[in-house]
């Protein structure tokens, strides 16, 4: 058994390890709070502009096909993996599980035979992949807690290039969208091209569907396809554009990408401050549980060893009768 002293000095070391775990939740939690307001005025305008993005798209038909990033590549060889983890750790299984969710992506494409260009935001992304042997055509650190709108951009125009280049064919996004603190959900989405994006996605889907098989079809495919779904579905607000809707689409088309991974990084920062409070919590809470079973411990061994001593007063007493 461990003596007194010994288990005190245990003690103490749990109770400053419980100090700075409180602490960090704390700060975790009023980082939440402005990420979360982040994240509420973010929503609507992305899901404003994804709106309009898809509107332009619909009603410029045939000319949206000459939009380099509204094509979609006959065959698909390569393809643009983006992981977005945080800077920093203490955060359970945050970036764990992206980095999980994006090598079973890589593995998938693979056994595809399509080449996977890698890129990561956050120092645990970058360092997960380097230490795994994959190669980085873009690493991006240092900003993961509180990302600006200029780091999505200097992000957007490296795999807007990549694509329109023709590195890479399709471009995707694993991050951690937020829905609470205690749960973030690992969220896979194409970012290009457009055609196959969140900007055809379920809304869509849902009105090609009602509108029947033409519409139906063409919400994976040409972009007149789906204006024509469109049409034979439910009427629309009539929407005038000056100049011309390919001319407003090829300036929504960044922006809408921009966006798209601003979003995501935002979603991300709110998420790992969730994931490290709920951390921190736990950690506390061990840790007063620790210190609950070492206090039992040392009083245990301060009553062996008073139990000792009047053992050897006794004998002691004994041996002068």
């Amino acid at each position: 058994m461990a003596s007194q002293r010994d288990v005190k000095n245990r003690i103490g070391s749990v109770k400053n390890i419980q100090k700075i775990t409180r602490a960090m939740e704390m700060v975790a939690a009023a980082r939440l709070r402005r990420a979360e307001q982040r994240i509420a005025a973010l929503r609507p305008y992305a899901d404003a502009l994804r709106r309009m993005t898809r509107q332009a798209a619909l009603d410029a038909g045939a000319e949206a096909a000459r939009l380099p990033l509204l094509n979609e590549r006959e065959t698909t060889s390569g393809v643009g993996l983006l992981l977005v983890t945080g800077d920093r750790g203490l955060a359970g299984g945050f970036n764990s599980q992206v980095i999980r969710a994006g090598m079973r992506a890589g593995t998938e494409m693979g056994d595809q035979g399509l080449q996977t260009v890698w890129y990561a935001t956050g120092r645990r992304g970058v360092s997960s992949l380097t230490f795994r042997g994959r190669e980085l055509s873009g690493a991006y650190t240092g900003f993961t807690d509180k990302p600006a709108y200029a780091d999505a951009r200097e992000i957007a125009a490296a795999l807007i290039e990549a694509y329109t280049t023709g590195a890479v064919d399709r471009v995707e996004i694993i991050y951690n969208a937020y829905v609470s603190p205690l749960t973030q959900e690992v969220t896979r989405e194409t970012l290009l091209p457009l055609s196959r994006a969140t900007i055809a996605g379920e809304e869509d889907r849902d009105t090609d569907e009602a509108a029947g098989a033409p519409g139906a079809a063409s919400a994976s495919g040409s972009r007149p396809g789906a204006a024509s779904g469109r049409e034979a579905g439910s009427p629309k607000a009539l929407v005038e554009y000056e100049p011309d809707a390919e001319e407003i689409l090829r300036r929504l088309v960044p922006d809408y990408v921009e966006t798209s991974i601003y979003r995501a990084l935002v979603e991300s920062a709110a998420g790992f401050f969730g994931a490290q409070m709920t951390a921190m919590r736990n950690a506390s809470e061990n840790a007063g549980e620790i210190i609950t079973d070492l206090t039992l411990e040392m009083n245990r061994a301060r009553q062996a060893e008073i139990t000792q001593e009047i053992m050897e007063v006794v004998a002691g007493a004994e041996g002068l009768s």
